[in-house]
């Protein structure tokens, strides 16, 4: 009777072991898989930049499929928030630049979609919408802005291409793109 207890008690000791291990283990997994899809990037001693997709900063149109703004407002986002770490205010701009060192790695500078043709958004933390054309914009700058003390600012930013291209659908062409965020000297 006694030696029954024992191999029953040592038998639920392993199986629950056994059960909070796996448990431990898979949350730490599923924490890591989370935690891992933000890709942050110390630009300054000021501003944390966190970009939320798992690109991280790079932007791609891949297909040349012209369409409106309100269908390219449904594009693919790409998510950054800037937190300012200081207790004063801190001037950034956002820019959208080339993606020199992708192109060089995929020889394709060639096959590069005109600026004119592509169409750029970008929607703040208040959910203002600004819809721009990436060759009118002056130095590539979408925003420029000075965010307050300890705050955190959120932008979402689409491309895509003009329903006014004349490029041929389904053609090799495409763009590669970085999300710069810079902060400016007082």
């Amino acid at each position: 009777m006694q030696f029954k207890r024992k191999r029953e008690l040592i038998k639920n000791i392993v199986l629950t072991t056994l059960i909070l291990s796996i448990a431990i283990i898979s949350t730490y997994y599923i924490y890591n898989k989370f935690d891992n899809s933000e890709v942050v990037d110390y630009t300054s001693e000021s501003l944390d930049i966190t970009y939320k997709e798992e690109d991280g900063d790079k932007v791609s149109i891949t297909t040349v499929s012209p369409v409106t703004d309100s269908v390219g407002l449904s594009s693919k986002a790409h998510t950054v928030t800037i937190k300012n770490n200081l207790t004063e205010k801190v001037s950034y701009t956002i820019r959208v630049n080339d993606d020199i060192k992708t192109m060089i790695e995929d020889e394709c500078s060639e096959y590069q979609i005109p600026k004119q043709d592509i169409r750029i958004s970008v929607r703040d933390t208040n959910g203002t919408n600004a819809i721009y054309t990436l060759s009118d914009l002056e130095n590539n700058i979408l925003v420029s802005h000075k965010i307050k003390a300890l705050q955190e600012e959120k932008y979402t930013i689409r491309l895509w291409i003009s329903s006014e291209s004349s490029l041929p659908m389904g053609s090799d062409i495409h763009y590669h793109g970085i999300i710069e965020v810079v902060e400016e000297s007082a």
